[in-house]
């Protein structure tokens, strides 16, 4: 009989999932009232037509309601700027529809919102000030299928710029009260962010199963988000981007990539994506993608070196090679062989969905040092040291 250690697993969203699960907002704004703060991207929800017929449910319902838009990833002044201007509206429920960096603004507002000050005070990291949780209720769309923002309780904020950061405002009551899932409201996502959201997606359910945080129920919900996604991600991005089936597995693995990273954390690839990102206006995605497979090369290399120390880690890395693979199981002299298949997949993933490199974006030799400060190993299954991040870095140039 197996023995399943203890753990504690945080609490999710009440989620509302499937194609067309969209009419159950109208039934659900009335549970919280009348006045409604809408938080979206600028052009893809507006130019897919759902927009439209949103807010001519809405008109016909007869509630107030109100737009801001979000065209980048969300920074302290313009949470700022929203939460002064609507503070006193008597906003009964902010909605979120859009990509990761929507839900995380559209969480961070209806948190700021009761508030009188700047996010910059309760940051983590930045400010001095814990939040209460006391929020404006809020329900998260997702119309992209990556961050899981819409399963969490904190919300990403960034400052790019040579002193930049990525932090989060973070409180057990920040998780959305409703997440709506459908995967209707994916179809018109472009290839190239469907690419780098599906390969932030598929990080953070690898990385999660393989946390030193991990439990027996992230590792079930972490596993079945990658069977869900492995024969899904490239169809998505190519001949079969406007096939419901495939959008829906899609938007199943990115929501368990959500409550599983929640749970048991993530590794080495997010200590990066943390600075790169503050320093750098390179989409998270992007950073998540380009760097997977050689993070997950470094992580075995070094696991293999442990010996008997890293087998459990190594186990499930060979484990998530044989399902990239279609393989029902694995045998002890099968671990490293399935492990490499592992890296194989990753690597033919990056260079198939066109994932940029870091130098794209300007990141150069010369700024590796200053990101390997400012990196955090998380849960990363095993320490690497700071030539071992150089090396993963670097190879991504």
């Amino acid at each position: 009989m197996q023995i399943i250690p203890s753990f504690n697993f945080a609490s999710i969203p009440n989620i509302i999932f499937g194609p067309g699960k969209i009419a159950e907002l109208y039934h659900i704004i009335p549970r919280f009232g009348n006045n409604i703060l809408f938080v979206t991207g600028t052009r893809s929800i507006k130019n897919s037509g759902k927009w439209d017929n949103i807010i001519s449910e809405i008109e016909e319902r007869g509630f107030n309601f109100w737009n801001v838009s979000v065209n980048h990833e969300p920074s302290p002044q313009l949470i700022d700027e929203v939460a002064t201007k609507f503070r006193n509206k008597n906003i009964d429920l902010v909605v979120g529809i859009g990509g990761g960096s929507v839900t995380d603004a559209g969480k961070a507002i209806s948190a700021m919102l009761p508030k009188n000050d700047s996010i910059k005070n309760y940051l983590e990291g930045i400010g001095s000030k814990l939040h209460d949780g006391q929020k404006i209720p809020y329900i998260a769309i997702p119309t992209t299928s990556g961050t899981g923002s819409e399963a969490t309780k904190n919300a990403v904020i960034s400052e790019i710029g040579p002193n930049g950061f990525k932090k989060s405002l973070r409180h057990d009551k920040l998780v959305p009260d409703y997440a709506i899932i459908d995967p209707e409201f994916m179809l018109s996502c472009p290839p190239t962010i469907t690419a780098a959201c599906g390969m932030d997606a598929f990080t953070q359910l690898l990385e999660a199963y393989v946390s030193s945080k991990a439990n027996a129920m992230t590792d079930s919900l972490a596993y079945s988000g990658m069977q869900h996604i492995k024969d899904a991600i490239i169809p998505a991005c190519s001949t079969s981007a406007l096939d419901i089936n495939v959008r829906t597995n899609m938007a199943y693995g990115s929501l368990m990539s959500g409550i599983t990273l929640a749970n048991a954390g993530l590794g080495i690839v997010h200590g990066l994506a943390s600075p790169i990102g503050g320093y750098f206006n390179i989409p998270h995605g992007i950073v998540c993608g380009t760097l997977l497979a050689q993070s997950t090369k470094q992580n075995i290399h070094k696991l293999e070196e442990l010996g008997s120390q890293g087998k459990n880690f190594l186990q499930k890395y060979a484990k998530v090679g044989a399902l990239l693979y279609n393989e029902e199981s694995i045998n002890e002299k099968d671990i490293m062989k399935q492990c490499s298949k592992l890296i194989t997949i990753l690597e033919k993933w990056t260079g198939d969905l066109k994932i940029p490199r870091l130098g794209t974006y300007g990141l150069s030799e010369n700024d590796i040092d200053k990101i390997i400060e400012g990196t955090a190993l998380k849960n990363n299954p095993v320490v690497l040291k700071k030539s071992e991040i150089k090396h993963i870095v670097l190879s991504r140039l």
